[in-house]
C-alpha cells in the first residue's frame, strides 16, 4: 500500500504518523514536557527507645485484659495496658440511641467468607477502654463441667487441658466482685458454695412470655445470671455502683455504671494499684531479640508511633485481632494453629407476635434462661445449648427483618408497626472446630496499611442439626405461649478459638496457663484460646481464665 509507512528494523528516525485528535495531541504534549525532578522522601525517623522497661504489657482492656491487668498491678508489677479505642465517660457518652452508639463497636472492616459468613462489628467485638464489655448484654452463666470435655463425651471436638474445678473458684470470685444478679440456688450444674450476691433482675416482656410457653411444655426456666446490679452494690476500687434502671439499651453502653463492664470494675481497680492504661494505642509490631523473646511493641497513639519495652507480653485482643497480630509478626506459628479452629456459637433466633404489649427494648435483654437443653436426650448432635429470652432494639430488629423475611419498603414498615408486640428467644450452642473455618490475612489493606483479616466460616452437620433441633423447640414454646406469625432468623454469635490452648505445641498455640509454646515470655488470654466454644456466653469464662492466667504467671515468677 503506497501511502503506508512501514517501520523497518534499524531505521533510527521513522516517520511519525500525524496525530489528528486534539485531546490526544494535548496529552502527548504534556507527556513531552520536562518533568519535575522526583525528590526522594526522607527516611522515616527512628522511633526512640524508651528510658524504661516495664514488667508487663497487656494488649486489650476487655474481659481478658482488664482482670489480668488488675491482678498483675495488685501484685506490685509495673504494668501498661494498650487499648486501641478511647476512654469514654458513660454519663456523657452513652445515649439511649442505638445508632448514636455505634462507635462502641469494632468498626474496622473485617472480611467474611465461607458458606455462612459471620457478621462482625456489634456482633462480637468492641473498641474503647473496656473492650466489648462496653456493649455486651452482661449474660454471665457458668459453663457446665461437661462443657470442657466434649471430645471425652462424644469423640469429636477438643477437650480443655484442665477441668471445671480449675475455674470454679474464679467463677465464685467474679460473681461476688462484679455483683452478679441471679437465682440462688441455681437450678443446673453442681451445687455452689456461695449463691449470687444479688437477687435476679425483673423479667422483661419476652421473658415472661417464654416462661409461660415453657411451663406448658414442662421445660424448667430460671431468671438468668446477669452482670448488672439489681440493687446498689459496693465495688472494690470504685465505690458504690447504682442499681440497674432497666433501660434496656445495654448494647448502647450503660450510662449508670450498673452493668459490670470493665471500665467500671477491674480497670479502676487496676489504676488504683498503679496500672498505666493508655487509650487510642493500636499495636502494629511485636519486637523480639535474637533468642526469640519478646522485647517490646510498637504502637500508634493519636497518629504517632511509640515504642514500649517489656519483660512479658500479654495478648488479650480477642479472637480476631490476637491471631491477626501473631500472623502479621510471624509469631508463635510453629504449631500451624494460629488462625485455625475458628468457631462461632450457633445462635438461631425465633420471633413471634403477641396480643400483649411486649416492648422488647425494655429491661435487661436476656432475663430468662433454660439449660434443660444442655445435653438433650433426643439430640442427633454432639454438645448442647441454652435457651434465653431476648430483648432487641428497633433498628437492629428492622435489619434482621429485612434480611430474614426479605421485607422492604411498605411491607417492612407495616411489619415494624407491630414491634412492641414481638418477642424473641435464641440459643447459644456449642460449635465444633473444622479445618475450613479459619482466619487469614487478606491482600486488601486497612487504613493503617495492614492486611485486613478474612474469616471463613461454614456451619457443618453438627451445627446444622443443633440449630434445627433448637428452632423446632423454640417454635413450640411460642405456640404454647400464644404467638402468631412465628419465624426464625439464622445467625452466629461470638468468635472463638483461633489460638487455642492445649497440652502440646503440636496442635495448640498456648499451654494450659496461656503461655505460648514457642515464645518464652508471650501469653495469650482471651476467647481465642478456647479449645471448644462452650454452650454458654463466653464473658464470664474469659474473665475466669484471665484471673487464672495471672495467678499462674505470678506463681511462676516467684
Amino acid at each position: 500500500m503506497p501511502d503506508e509507512e512501514t517501520l523497518e528494523e534499524g531505521v533510527l528516525n521513522p516517520v511519525k504518523p500525524e496525530i489528528q485528535d486534539p485531546l490526544l495531541q494535548s496529552l502527548l504534549a504534556d507527556s513531552a514536557a520536562p518533568k519535575t525532578p522526583i525528590v526522594p522522601e526522607p527516611a522515616p525517623l527512628e522511633i526512640p527507645l524508651p528510658a524504661e522497661t516495664v514488667d508487663c504489657i497487656v494488649i486489650g482492656t476487655g474481659a481478658g485484659g482488664a482482670p489480668l491487668l488488675a491482678r498483675l498491678a495488685m501484685a506490685g508489677l509495673k504494668v501498661v495496658a494498650l487499648e486501641a479505642g478511647p476512654w469514654h465517660d458513660p454519663k456523657k457518652d452513652f445515649a439511649t440511641d442505638e445508632k448514636a452508639q455505634e462507635f462502641l463497636f469494632w468498626n474496622d472492616e473485617r472480611l467474611s467468607a465461607g458458606h455462612d459468613p459471620v457478621a462482625f462489628g456489634k456482633n462480637n467485638s468492641g473498641t474503647g477502654v473496656g473492650g466489648s464489655t462496653l456493649h455486651y448484654t452482661a449474660y454471665t452463666p457458668r459453663p457446665q463441667p461437661e462443657d470442657l470435655h466434649l471430645h471425652r463425651d462424644f469423640g469429636v471436638g477438643q477437650d480443655w487441658p484442665f477441668g471445671y474445678e480449675e475455674l470454679e473458684p474464679y467463677f465464685e470470685e467474679l460473681e461476688q466482685f462484679l455483683g452478679i444478679s441471679g437465682p440462688t440456688p441455681y437450678p443446673w450444674g453442681p451445687a455452689r458454695r456461695k449463691g449470687y450476691p444479688l437477687a435476679p433482675l425483673p423479667l422483661n416482656g419476652a421473658a415472661q412470655l417464654m416462661q409461660r410457653g415453657c411451663e406448658v411444655l414442662g421445660i424448667k426456666t430460671s431468671p438468668a445470671a446477669n452482670a448488672a446490679l439489681s440493687a446498689r452494690y459496693y465495688q472494690e476500687g470504685v465505690g458504690w455502683r447504682e442499681a440497674c434502671t432497666n433501660r434496656g439499651f445495654c448494647q448502647a453502653g450503660c450510662s449508670t455504671g450498673a452493668k459490670a463492664s470493665m471500665d467500671v470494675t477491674f480497670l479502676p481497680l487496676a489504676a488504683a494499684h498503679g496500672a498505666d492504661i493508655r487509650p487510642n494505642s493500636y499495636v502494629t509490631e511485636i519486637e523480639r531479640d535474637e533468642t526469640g523473646k519478646v522485647t517490646g511493641v510498637i504502637y500508634q497513639q493519636n497518629g504517632e508511633e511509640q515504642r514500649l519495652r517489656c519483660r512479658h507480653l500479654f495478648l488479650c485482643a480477642g479472637a480476631v485481632e490476637t491471631p491477626r497480630l501473631l500472623l502479621l509478626n510471624e509469631l508463635a506459628l510453629s504449631s500451624g494453629h494460629v488462625g485455625r479452629n475458628f468457631m462461632a456459637h450457633p445462635g438461631v433466633q425465633v420471633f413471634g407476635t403477641f396480643a400483649e404489649e411486649v416492648r422488647p427494648f425494655k429491661g435487661i435483654p436476656g432475663s430468662l434462661i433454660s439449660q434443660d437443653t444442655f445435653r438433650p436426650k433426643d439430640a442427633d448432635f454432639a454438645g448442647g445449648y441454652l435457651l434465653q429470652s431476648i430483648g432487641i432494639m428497633p433498628v437492629t430488629f428492622a435489619g434482621q427483618v429485612a434480611r430474614g423475611r426479605k421485607l422492604w419498603g411498605e411491607a417492612l414498615r407495616q411489619y415494624m408497626q407491630q414491634y412492641n408486640h414481638i418477642a424473641g428467644i435464641n440459643i447459644l450452642g456449642d460449635c465444633l472446630p473444622h479445618v475450613d473455618n479459619f482466619l487469614e490475612l487478606a491482600e486488601e489493606k486497612d487504613a493503617r496499611g495492614l492486611p485486613k483479616p478474612r474469616l471463613h466460616f461454614t456451619n457443618h452437620e453438627n451445627e446444622i442439626r443443633m440449630n434445627a433441633h433448637a428452632e423446632k423447640l423454640m417454635r413450640q414454646i411460642w405456640e404454647a405461649a400464644g404467638a402468631t406469625d412465628i419465624w426464625a432468623f439464622p445467625r452466629s454469635a461470638h468468635v472463638i478459638g483461633t489460638a487455642r490452648m492445649g497440652l502440646s505445641g503440636d496442635d495448640a498455640v498456648v499451654d494450659a496457663n496461656g503461655k505460648a509454646f514457642d515464645v518464652p515470655n508471650l501469653y495469650i488470654c482471651d476467647n481465642s484460646v478456647f479449645p471448644s466454644a462452650l454452650s454458654v456466653n463466653p464473658a464470664l469464662t474469659i474473665m475466669a481464665l484471665a484471673l487464672r492466667t495471672a495467678d499462674k504467671f505470678l506463681e511462676n515468677q516467684k
